[in-house]
């Protein structure tokens, strides 16, 4: 099997053979092969995911038991961001030093640990820290998995090396999860007793089978191959500073929609188009992030300029109609809103982090992706808790047309000025992501 060592000064990571002068290691107890862990990596990846967004159609359910509103759903749900936000800055990288697996074990753990809170201490606090440890695990999950799943296929298909699959599979893992987590809750919230307890204990039992799943995969980062040199953190190419910016706008916007529908999309469901179902809560859900990942996995190919050119419309579209299915409230069309709103958004945010890698220097990419995440998920929290405050002083449709209005102006300014400013990036708009999404 080849090892992975530290990223050398001016390159990328590079692999030696195990014979190649390293002392012989003691045999290792069985594990699967390195295809098995590939599939189990991917099916914790969904899981955890998946776990993140499942209080979507829960949310009046938790407002209904905790006397609180709108704004303090969004506080609850901007909880998940902070931690994400931690976990990417402050751990995320550590998986290049103590290995991929010795990362997403932990992050597991975090989130059984963050499902027990959530179902034993059943009160604001409670579901504020349970949030918090959810995105800490979501982080390390999210900043982890992707890398994961190449390295164990190029162990597994060593003659494949380059091969899109890794991350498809990531892709797909990463929405997709974002994408079923609502919609399993929300089935629960409709058919099944003590919802609030009943999704917690189904996504313990199953992050508890993901461990075990994970546990008896292969390890591909090997500890006793020391460090050339220390990481360096965040280290953009020069004058790579104002396109950075726009990369990061692009997944602030982006992420900004799918954090409020993820968040207030059962209030405005309930209160405006007269829909008690949880179960049309979770599909809105699912549609949007299902939407997200299908517009990546289908137009992924395409160059760069054309994606976010192709988002810079959709996205928009998909707002006014969300403004529209407000003031002529029509399920369908809202259904059909936040499918488009969720189908731009992904190719923003795709030609976000596309960008973003591109304009770091090579032994910084990690870092500089880290940054970018946190600027995304910081869009996915603040402005939701905005849009709750503007609820107290202005009608929904009101609201939603100045939401719509400021979203759709920033992505169209942000694409435009990541489409200007080509320069700095090593291979102009044409650089191939690495991250799930």
């Amino acid at each position: 099997m080849s090892r992975p060592v530290a990223d050398a000064p001016d390159g990328p990571t590079h692999r030696i053979p195990a014979s190649a002068g390293l002392p012989p290691r003691a045999p290792a107890r069985r594990r699967a092969t390195h295809t098995t862990g590939f599939w189990f990596v991917a099916v914790a990846f969904t899981v955890l995911m998946a776990f993140g967004t499942a209080p979507t159609p829960l949310w009046p359910l938790y407002e209904a038991r905790d006397h609180f509103g709108a704004t303090t759903v969004t506080v609850a749900y901007a909880s998940m961001v902070v931690g994400a936000a931690a976990a990417f800055l402050g751990l995320g990288h550590l998986s290049d030093r103590l290995g991929r697996r010795r990362i997403i074990v932990p992050a597991l753990l975090v989130g059984i640990v963050a499902s027990a809170v959530l179902i034993l201490w059943q009160d604001l606090p409670g579901l504020i820290a349970g949030r918090v440890l959810n995105g800490v695990g979501l982080g390390l999950m999210a900043s982890t998995a992707t890398t994961y799943l190449h390295d164990l296929h190029d162990e597994a298909r060593p003659d494949r090396r380059g091969s899109v699959l890794p991350g498809v599979v990531a892709t797909a893992a990463n929405l997709g999860g974002l994408a079923s987590g609502p919609l399993v809750a929300g089935a629960v919230a409709e058919w099944l007793p003590t919802p609030l307890v009943t999704a917690q204990a189904i996504f313990t039992l199953a992050m508890a089978v993901c461990l075990a799943l994970v546990l008896c995969t292969p390890e591909t980062v090997d500890r006793e191959l020391p460090a050339a040199v220390p990481p360096t953190r965040f280290v953009l190419r020069p004058g790579a500073r104002r396109a950075f910016g726009a990369a990061g706008a692009l997944g602030a916007f982006a992420f900004a929609i799918l954090g409020l529908i993820s968040s207030l999309g059962a209030s405005v469901l309930h209160g405006t188009l007269h829909t008690d179902s949880h179960l049309m809560v979770g599909l809105a859900a699912f549609l949007m992030f299902g939407s997200a990942a299908a517009a990546q996995l289908v137009l992924g190919r395409l160059p760069l300029s054309r994606i976010l050119t192709v988002g810079a419309v959709v996205f928009p579209v998909g707002l006014v109609l969300c403004t529209v299915a407000l003031y002529h409230p029509a399920l369908w069309l809202y259904l059909v809103a936040v499918s488009l709103s969720g189908a731009g958004s992904g190719l923003l945010f795709k030609g976000g982090v596309e960008r973003a890698g591109s304009l770091a220097e090579p032994a910084s990419r990690a870092g500089v992706l880290a940054v970018f995440f946190v600027v995304a998920y910081l869009g996915m929290g603040l402005p939701s808790v905005l849009f709750s405050i503007a609820l107290r002083h202005f009608a929904v449709q009101t609201a939603m047309i100045g939401f719509a209005a400021v979203l759709s102006c920033g992505a169209v300014v942000s694409v435009a000025v990541a489409l200007r400013d080509r320069a700095p990036g090593p291979d102009g708009l044409s650089v191939q992501s690495a991250h799930p999404s």
